[in-house]
């Protein structure tokens, strides 16, 4: 476990990521290799919207290695196409927050891939859990996009 820059985000022990890393609490999962993991948020701004992490628990950026970010980008930058051309989106915002004061809830270093429409809302972070349905139909068609390349 890493010691946040931040003082109190040091929450490895109770953190939902690294459960849902470990197969101890649901989610769609769209990609995992080695070092990263891709899923669906579940209370996503659009539909597609999609968290990165890096599998080793990191609190933020701060203590995040060059091999992982360098992971979680080149991950990113393969998924993100992929994403956009699912959801039809116009746009794909792309976020990162470090710490509290930046906005960030999950205390686990994590990247949004967030499908953006014209008059869309500008959020990071969606206000109601999506249909378990939807998600799933939206996973489905992302991993069976991702593996065609």
């Amino acid at each position: 476990m890493q010691q946040g820059l931040f003082g109190d985000e040091s929450v490895a022990q109770n953190c939902i990521f690294c459960k849902i890393i470990a197969g101890k609490a649901p989610a769609h999962i769209l990609y995992r290799d080695e070092q990263v993991l891709s899923f669906l948020d579940i209370s996503p701004v659009s539909a597609g919207h999609t968290l990165i992490i890096p599998l080793k628990h990191h609190d933020n950026l701060f203590t995040l290695s060059g091999e992982e970010m360098t992971a979680v980008a080149l991950h990113a930058k393969r998924l993100a196409p992929i994403i956009k051309r699912v959801s039809k989106a116009e746009g794909l915002a792309i976020h990162q927050l470090n710490g509290r004061a930046a906005g960030q809830t999950v205390f686990h270093y994590h990247m949004h891939l967030i499908p953006s429409h014209h008059g869309g809302p500008k959020l990071i972070h969606g206000r109601r859990p999506a249909a378990p349905s939807a998600l799933a139909e939206i996973a489905a068609d992302i991993r069976q996009a991702l593996t065609k390349g």
